[in-house]
């Protein structure tokens, strides 16, 4: 299996893209609903929390560990990668690679919480991937309570979008690095207000079509995952109420969530 973590509904989008490009290899979820956002913890909470849900990623059988929390993958994914044996991949990766190739004129904007910002890890790949672009990096800590809400299309959400992206717009970025997983699902309110000149790279789909990389350049790899008579299963460490809802706008159609404790 394919074992998937974030702190909360963001990496629900991972998850998805991951069906979408790859079908046929099942998932192990676990979103940590219970402590999100992580973005907001100091790097040692994030880090343990981070060992904690890839341990119990590997008791349910999971193979492979997608981090598909930027948070996490800023601040854990060393520590992981050290620690562990299994494969283990992050988010942010595929995300500075498409962005590095996609703009013209080498100016990236990045929004995130304040832990994968203050990590500073996109500028640096970034920087090494292109060296003649300028980041532009952006914290917006509201927008992660505002989607566990389920609080997607409310005015007061259009307006914090406004005011983060306003600083980005002045920057004349032509394109965007959606640096949190539960981005995606505030696009159709982000595309408009950063400007329809811009590129918007959706991190949860460029893991997606890396994993998917990977998997078709790597027969051993490939076997040891394709299962397509396994279900998936799905996990949270609580079960707010916008949750089912968001669960089943992100994958069109309704999932069964497992309560279970990290």
């Amino acid at each position: 299996m394919i074992g998937i973590f974030d702190s909360g509904v963001g990496g629900m989008t991972v998850a998805r893209a991951i069906e979408q490009f790859c079908p046929g290899f099942p998932l192990v979820y676990l979103g940590d609903l219970a402590r999100t956002p992580y973005g907001s913890k100091s790097p040692a909470m994030i880090t343990e929390y981070s060992h904690r849900n890839t341990d119990f990623l590997l008791r349910q059988g999971a193979k492979l560990i997608v981090i598909a929390c930027n948070s996490a993958a800023s601040t854990a994914s060393s520590f992981l990668r050290s620690h562990y044996h299994q494969l283990i991949i992050d988010v942010i990766f595929p995300a500075v690679d498409r962005a590095a190739g996609e703009s013209v004129n080498g100016r990236i904007g990045v929004i995130g919480t304040r832990a994968t910002i203050n990590s500073g890890l996109y500028e640096q790949r970034l920087q090494a991937a292109r060296p003649d672009c300028k980041v532009y990096s952006q914290a917006c800590p509201l927008l992660v309570p505002l989607v566990e809400e389920g609080w997607l299309e409310r005015r007061e959400t259009k307006m914090i979008v406004k005011k983060y992206l306003h600083p980005l717009r002045d920057k004349q970025i032509d394109t965007l690095i959606l640096g949190c997983t539960h981005y995606p699902l505030l696009k159709k309110t982000i595309a408009p207000r950063i400007g329809r000149r811009v590129h918007i790279i959706d991190s949860s789909v460029e893991v997606a079509l890396h994993l998917k990389t990977l998997l078709d350049s790597d027969h051993d790899l490939r076997q040891s995952l394709y299962a397509p008579d396994t279900p998936s299963r799905f996990f949270v460490s609580d079960i707010p109420s916008p949750v089912h809802a968001l669960a089943s706008k992100i994958f069109g159609r309704t999932v069964r969530l497992e309560k279970t404790d990290v």
